[in-house]
């Protein structure tokens, strides 16, 4: 009878359990793991599995079937084009804004801004693919818009997200474009603003507003829902601004 039971308490928890999928932007790759400990504290039953990768790649994925219940994208294209499609089914809705930085481990002045890239010296500039990573269509636009575009082209080394381009940017290249946010974690606080990195001027480029979609298969799920709330709480705005994200009040 015990056994029983005892049987019947662990089914009933199995069934209050429950897991949800996430596909995440890789600039928010230490953002998201605050959330998921923060949302723990009040859902402790249920389990966010997340996966980092460029929002261009994720939405082809999505597109074709990939089991995603919620997607937190770069930017508000991708997720607009699968509210369009009727594969998302929540509005974009944007969660936060973020901002670009200039980064570089080879003792470059940058306060020089931008048109450092121009100099003969810089021989490889880091940025994420633009076709697929908002980052890297941000730091196109800024080249354009600085004017120096046509010298920095051929100097150009493309990461496949924003996160292979951090990292091409620190080891490899001589100057980087990257999410400013990366700088505020733990682990970069050796990168000290105004020494290796600096924010690119935000007039030389279009703010990067970030929104997120709640996704058709996860339409009547409670716990997806939830965990979209969450994104959008004030908790989480607190915790965007500690990133060094803008977000609205």
């Amino acid at each position: 009878m015990l056994k029983l039971f005892v049987a019947s308490v662990v089914l009933s928890a199995s069934l209050l359990a429950g897991e949800i999928s996430v596909a995440v932007a890789a600039n928010l790759s230490d953002v998201i793991e605050v959330f998921k400990t923060e949302f723990a504290k009040t859902n402790p039953n249920t389990k966010v599995n997340t996966v980092l990768g460029a929002s261009g790649k994720f939405t082809t994925q999505i597109k074709s079937g990939a089991p995603f219940d919620l997607f937190l994208s770069a930017d508000m294209g991708f997720p607009e084009n699968l509210y369009a499609e009727k594969i998302a089914v929540t509005k974009p809705v944007v969660y936060a804004s973020g901002a670009l930085a200039m980064v570089s481990t080879r003792g470059l002045d940058l306060s020089k801004g931008i048109a450092i890239v121009a100099d003969p010296k810089v021989e490889k500039v880091a940025i994420a693919n633009p076709k697929t990573a908002p980052y890297g269509t941000a730091s196109i636009e800024a080249f354009k818009n600085a004017n120096v575009f046509e010298k920095v082209e051929p100097k150009l080394v493309q990461g496949d997200s924003i996160s292979q381009a951090l990292q091409f940017a620190i080891t490899a290249a001589d100057v980087g474009f990257v999410n400013a946010s990366a700088f505020y974690s733990d682990k970069m606080k050796e990168y000290k603003k105004g020494v290796q990195w600096v924010g690119v001027d935000p007039k030389l480029y279009t703010p990067i507003a970030q929104g997120i979609v709640l996704l058709k298969q996860a339409e009547n799920n409670a716990e997806a829902k939830a965990f979209y709330d969450f994104v959008l709480s004030a908790k989480a705005k607190s915790i965007f601004k500690s990133y060094g994200y803008l977000v609205n009040e």
